[in-house]
Formats: C-alpha cells, structure tokens, sequence
C-alpha cells in the first residue's frame, strides 16, 4: 500500500493496465514487429548486448567510485564495492572478447558506407571488411590495455590508505584520472556510439538530453545577458562597433562588380558555370532580360566557360551561355550583358549591414532605456524565439540555415540532420528556460544579495555561490515539465529524416500498411518514456524536498 500511495492516481491507471500492455505485446505478431521497428532492433543485434553492458558496468562503476570517496562514511562499504567491480570489469574487458562484438559495429556504424573502405558495400546490418576488424582489433585491444593501466593507477591513489590519504595532489591526481576515462567513455557509449539494439530509443533519448543541455546553457547566457548593466562606456563602444560594421559592409558592397554576357541563341538550354552570381542565374532563368522568352529558360550547369562553350558547338540541347565577357569568343552574337558582384562579397557586405543596422538599433534602445544593449538583444530574441512555433524552427534550422552555412563555408561546415535538429531544439527551448531561470532568480530577495556584496563577494562568487542554489531548488519543477516536453518535441525532428522513434513508426507504417499497431506501439513506447522522466524528477524534488520548503 506504502508503494500505491506514492504512485500519482492518474499513473494508477497505466499501472493497472501494464498486464494488458505486456500481453499485447507477447501475443500479438504486428504489435511485436511494430516495437521491434519503433525501439530499433537490427537483425542479429543480440551478439552486441553483453559488451554493451560490460562497458556499462565499467564506467558507471568507476564513476560511482568517485561519487561514493567524497563521503567518507560511505566510503568503506560503497566506493570499496564499486572499486572492486570497476577493477574486474576492466581485468574481463582486456582479457575475454565480450566488447569485440560491439567495437566492430560501433565502427562500421560510424563510418560513411558510400565511401569507407572499411566496410563492405551493400551488405545491411553494416560489416567491416576483415583487414578493417583486424586493424579495430588491435587498437581494442591497445585501448583496453591503457584503460586496466588508468583503472589500477587510479584506483590505487584514490583508495584510502595511510600514506595515499595523506597526500592530497596524489588523490586529486587519482580523482581526475578515473573521471577522465570513465566519463569520456561514458559520454562516448551513451551519447555518440551506434546501438544496434535499440537504435531509434538511443536516438530519441540522446537528442533529448543534448538539445535540454544546450538549451540550458544558452538559457543561462540569455539571463546572464539581461543582468548587465548599463553605462556611458558601454553605448560609446557600440556605437564604434556599429560605425566599423558599416565600413566593412560599404567595403564589401563597392568591390568591383565582374561583367557577364549572355551569348548563343535561346532555341535550347542556357549554360551557366560555377561562380557565377545568384542574381545573375536568377535574372536568365526567370527571363529578366531584353528578349527574353516568356517561359522559363531551362539551365544546366558546366564548371568552366571552355566547357560551356564546347556544349554550344556540339549542340543540339545547349544554344546559349551566361559567361564573363573576358571569355566569349570573337563573333558570338550577344543577347544580353551585365554587371554583377560576386556571391561571396555580396554575402558578406549584406550580412554586416544587417547586423550593424541591428546593433545600431540595440545601442539606441538601450541609450533611451538606460539598457545595456546585449540585454535588449537577450530579450528580443527570447520574445521572439517563444513566437515562433518549434516545427518551423526546426524546419529554418534544419533546412535554409544549415545550408546557408554550408554555402557560406564553401562545405567546411555541413552538420548532419542530427545535429541540425539538436540545435534547432536546444535554441527553441534556450527561450523557455531561460524565463524560468529568470524567474527563480528574481524569487531571491534582493537583501540576501545585498549581504554576499556586504561580506566581498564578487558577482560571479554571489552567483554560484548564493544566487543559483536557492534558485534551482525552486526551479526543478519547472524545469523537469521542459525535460518531458522536449523529450516528446523529438518527435518533431523526423521533419528532418531523422530516425528516431517517430520517424521509425512511419517507415514501418508505410511499409506494412498497419492501421494501429505501429501508432499504439510509438503513443505506449512514449508514455513509459516519459513516466521515467517523471520518476526521475521526482526523485530529485523529494531529494530536495521541494514541497516541504
């Protein structure tokens, strides 16, 4: 009964119908294919589970042995157990061949299949070639050798003993050698590496969790940012800053502009070549131009104007070419010439025009407010983040934006659809939580920050040390409300073809042609999800007893 009246009374029904769910599930064929689909289940992934779990047990072992030695009437009992059990698992992972396995699919995951030689080509699960296993073998085992090595030394610092316990820097050295293995490879297998047999839970979860990290850290510099105050200094310096980005706009703007002709006939394709501006192709294409034809002109694209003109020669399907003048044979007929800056200083001179005309207006706002102008800017862009709907920004940012910067980068910088999705949700709910951790701020009375300035602390140290604790034991119910949520905005990432639970549930729909099956399976896989969420929040809330305070 103790257990039952802890349990919410809305839980109590999906309490009483987890038999019902369980027996769906074990005998219904569709329901089980539909949560092998949703959960990501690769054939032949059950060789992978035991290393998966022995690395498992490592790292969390390790890490508990660093949670449990900062209390030292646990230390005995706990951080003794979790040393030992963090020493066999790392004695099995060298010796036995249980984590091979789950290395070599980790890497065949983790490489391109298109271009890769390490896998073989056209073989679904991913297979590394033998040379490719071989070599992963024996870096596995190298790593597994340095990992038992840091494991023993740095258990050996961190034990408590008459001499080690008395020397500080060599326990501090033990402390941040097992932080540094086990939470790298923790952070490594739970945040980056393929699960084969739970690929699309991993990808929810993972998404979730890094997208709520980064919309915590830029909500704290959105609220960070509306702290600062104002001064005379502060619109001086803006206003150089806004004077200087003009200047380098106008620069960029007044570069000289290249001439591009328009030669052949319009009885074919126009060829445009690599380079040439985007207004320019606009221009041809959508017939802006002295006889023009009054449907739009078909392109193709060539590299090099030679290219472009050879086309013309060997007909019949290319009958013109925009090119620069300097490359247009004597005797072309000319239909059109232009002139026309380059893509890459145009880019350039309107994007620094745009930000001056912003921080010009930032600067001027907070000369009439008496506001720091970045503060204006926080809210600005917290106010307007919060009036945008979360599918649109994650179609801006997963779409026009990323491939702006791809372009903008000559393709240095082209973030897969994960990560596109992972900012896009984290920048969305920066604005949220931001609000909320305002809010907590504020909630602190102002005498008790007045008393940390009495005393010499610093602002930073009033923050950490005053400010942030009190206000993140009023914060957590808020902030565990933005987990769940997010947790279920992931859904919306599928926009992106990315193959999380939700993205999984229409493949496997549209392939079996299941009215509920896979739909039930996703709505059930997402509750649970979401209950853990729950429990863990309210675990944290009775750990700071949130309600009796």
């Amino acid at each position: 009964m103790s257990f039952l009246k802890r349990v919410r009374p809305s839980n109590l029904i999906i309490l009483a119908a987890l038999p019902f769910i369980i027996y769906l599930f074990a005998s219904s064929a569709n329901y089980q294919r539909s949560l092998r689909a949703i959960v990501g289940i690769e054939d032949g992934s059950g060789t992978f589970v035991p290393g998966f779990l022995l690395l498992t047990l490592a790292f969390i072992s390790g890490l508990a042995v660093l949670i449990f030695s900062r209390d030292t009437a646990r230390w005995p009992q706990l951080a003794i157990v979790s040393a030992i059990v963090n020493f066999g698992a790392a004695v099995v992972i060298l010796l036995g061949d249980i984590v091979h396995p789950f290395a070599t699919s980790v890497v065949a995951n983790g490489v391109d299949p298109f271009t890769s030689d390490l896998v073989v080509r056209g073989v679904t699960p991913r297979q590394l070639t033998e040379a490719a296993e071989g070599m992963v073998g024996n870096v596995e085992r190298t790593l597994n050798g340095i990992y038992l090595v840091a494991t023993v030394i740095g258990l050996g610092l961190m034990l408590p003993g008459r001499f080690v316990l008395q020397n500080v820097r060599l326990r501090k050295s033990g402390f941040w050698l097992l932080l540094l293995i086990n939470g790298f490879g923790f952070s490594f297998l739970f945040f980056y590496a393929h699960i084969a047999f739970a690929a699309g839970v991993a990808t929810t979860i993972r998404a979730a969790i890094i997208a709520y990290m980064l919309a915590a850290i830029l909500g704290l510099v959105w609220v960070g940012l509306l702290q600062l105050h104002y001064t005379r200094r502060t619109t001086a310096i803006f206003s150089a800053a806004t004077v200087l980005l003009i200047a380098v706009s106008t620069w960029f703007l007044t570069q000289p502009k290249d001439t591009y002709v328009l030669t052949g006939t319009l009885d074919g394709r126009v060829a445009v070549i690599a380079g040439t501006p985007s207004s320019v192709i606009g221009a041809v294409r959508y017939g802006e131009f002295p006889g023009a034809p009054e449907k739009e002109v078909s392109l193709r694209t060539y590299r090099d104007a030679n290219l472009a003109l050879a086309a013309i020669e060997k007909g019949p399907g290319v009958s013109a070419a925009m090119i620069p003048q300097a490359d247009v044979p004597e005797g072309w007929p000319i239909i059109w010439s232009t002139e026309a800056l380059n893509d890459r200083d145009r880019s350039a001179g309107v994007t620094l025009v745009v930000l001056s005309i912003v921080l010009g207006l930032l600067t001027f706002g907070g000369f009439l407010h008496k506001r720091h102008p970045l503060a204006i800017g926080s809210e600005f862009v917290v106010d307007t983040i919060r009036g945008i709907p979360m599918l649109v920004i994650v179609l801006y940012v997963g779409l026009p934006l990323s491939g702006a910067l791809k372009d903008a980068t000559q393709g240095v910088l082209d973030p897969p659809n994960l990560v596109r999705g992972i900012f896009a949700m984290g920048l969305a709910y920066s604005a949220y939580l931001a609000e909320i951790f305002r809010s907590g701020i504020n909630a602190i009375p102002k005498g008790q920050i007045e008393a940390a300035y009495s005393i010499g602390l610093n602002r930073w140290q009033t923050a950490r040390l005053v400010i942030l604790p009190q206000a993140f034991r009023i914060i957590i119910p808020p902030l565990g409300n933005e987990l769940i949520a997010i947790l279920k905005d992931t859904s919306l990432l599928s926009i992106l073809s990315i193959r999380d639970i939700t993205q999984r549930m229409r493949e496997f729909q549209a392939a079996s042609f299941l009215p509920f099956a896979p739909y039930n399976s996703a709505a059930i896989f997402y509750i649970f999800l979401t209950l853990a969420a729950a429990s863990l929040i309210n675990t944290i809330e009775r750990k700071y007893d949130i309600k009796h305070r």
